[in-house]
């Protein structure tokens, strides 16, 4: 069962989803997200790009699966919202809809192969979508659980998993895409 506050967070991915704000999820928004995430990648890093694109199609199949009373292949905010919480977070599907678009993140971002994402190399991710460095970088501070100034593939895991699966209104996780003020 989705919590109030996972609902807030999956009507903002909504959001950030629907890239042409018709109000509507399209593949062709699906692929959009995935051609601006996997032009972070090496020019010459085809199987990062092929792991995110066949992961970003792969959630997109889930909602047109999961998808009742939806107008062609056009999935609407309520229906969203409940593939969200019926399907696309199941633990079953979960590692292969968002799991797999993270750790593609992760390769693809962390150019000087530490393992880690810098600072520099976080904010990078969100220039993509037209988040001010300003922005990201507080939002990297928080998740940034160590202080280390790099977010290991561990932290980066763990703010994904808390903005999906937490109900936790405090997790470091729901500032993967924001402020929280946003949620509330």
């Amino acid at each position: 069962m989705t919590t109030d506050l996972q609902a807030k967070k999956f009507g903002f991915l909504f959001t950030w989803f629907d890239q042409n704000g018709d109000g509507w999820l399209t593949r062709d928004d699906f692929e959009k997200m995935a051609g601006m995430f996997t032009g972070l990648a090496a020019e010459d890093d085809e199987k990062t790009k092929t792991a995110m694109q066949q992961s970003f199609m792969h959630w997109w199949g889930l909602l047109l699966e999961s998808g009742q009373g939806t107008s062609g292949e056009k999935i609407g905010h309520p229906e969203f919202l409940r593939i969200m919480s019926t399907s696309v977070i199941a633990p079953e599907n979960f590692q292969n809809a968002v799991g797999r678009i993270a750790e593609g993140m992760v390769a693809a971002l962390d150019r000087d192969g530490n393992g880690s994402l810098s600072q520099k190399e976080f904010v990078r991710m969100y220039d993509v979508v037209g988040v001010p460095p300003s922005t990201s970088t507080e939002w990297f501070k928080r998740l940034d659980r160590d202080s280390s100034g790099g977010l290991s593939c561990a932290e980066f895991r763990q703010a994904i998993v808390e903005f999906y699966l937490s109900a936790d209104p405090n997790a470091p996780g729901n500032w993967l895409l924001g402020s929280m003020d946003v949620f509330k």
